[in-house]
């Protein structure tokens, strides 16, 4: 009996991630009215809905910062590492009968809904972005380079989050149901709301604690600059990540293990 090659085992686990983020599409968004562009329509809605609501309610009027930016470089921040772990968390178990197909995994499941979060919050924020800074309602980013490391960040930090409770869920219905509010009552904390400079000493130490605080930090530093101080860590928010990618995966072999195809 031979045994596959590395690179022929990865060109098939890339056509079962391919053809179930393809399934995930179809099933999600349908063929009707804009189809898959509801990937990135979605997010940006909730984007501009917020950042309306916001710029109504007059908020940051003193700030040096744009309304407008700081609401698109917030929200879509919160969109990109929360929305992952809402759609692997129960992701299991609706996908069993494809289980039956040896080489579907689990981890292939979590893959094809990762990629799609992430596109879909990326495309998005790009979309916004290109358009506010068009309309001159936005300023190019000061350095694209701070910008793109902490999306990355804040999606390495959804995606480990994701792969955790997403494995978890899938011995315990209660993640479920503690997901949902405690993804709520991470928003406010989560730094995109306000600037960490903006909060008095006391608050500051507390809420770095939160490492997604760190990636949205690094994200406005590179699109605002020195027009507000900019606190994180990001050995901090790597740390995190990796144990949290860690655990991730050591729950996922868990979890494939007792995976039962229907």
């Amino acid at each position: 009996m031979t045994h596959p090659t590395l690179s022929r085992s990865l060109r098939i686990q890339s056509q079962v991630i391919g053809a179930l983020l393809m399934r995930e599409v179809l099933t999600r968004y349908g063929r009707h009215n804009i189809g898959f562009m509801w990937l990135f329509v979605e997010p940006m809605m909730f984007t501009l809905g917020v950042t309306a609501l916001w710029s109504l309610a007059g908020l940051h009027s003193e700030s040096p910062i744009p309304i407008v930016a700081f609401g698109v470089t917030g929200y879509s921040s919160v969109l990109l590492w929360r929305n992952m772990p809402a759609r692997c968390v129960q992701a299991i178990e609706p996908n069993l009968a494809l289980m039956y197909h040896r080489n579907v995994k689990v981890i292939d499941i979590f893959a094809a809904r990762l990629i799609l979060e992430a596109a879909g919050a990326t495309i998005s924020f790009t979309l916004l972005s290109l358009l506010f800074i068009s309309l001159g309602w936005m300023q190019l980013p000061q350095d694209i380079f701070k910008v793109l490391f902490g999306w990355f960040m804040l999606a390495w930090f959804g995606m480990a989050l994701a792969l955790s409770l997403g494995s978890l869920s899938s011995r315990s219905e209660l993640i479920e149901k503690l997901w949902h509010p405690a993804s709520y009552l991470l928003f406010p904390l989560s730094g995109a709301a306000f600037m960490v400079e903006w909060l008095p000493t006391s608050a500051q130490k507390a809420i770095v604690w939160f490492p997604m605080v760190h990636g949205v930090e690094i994200l406005r530093d590179g699109y605002f600059g020195s027009v507000v101080p900019t606190h994180y860590d990001m050995a901090y928010m790597a740390f995190i990540s990796l144990l949290l990618t860690f655990f991730g995966l050591a729950q996922e072999r868990v979890a494939s293990k007792q995976v039962t195809p229907e």
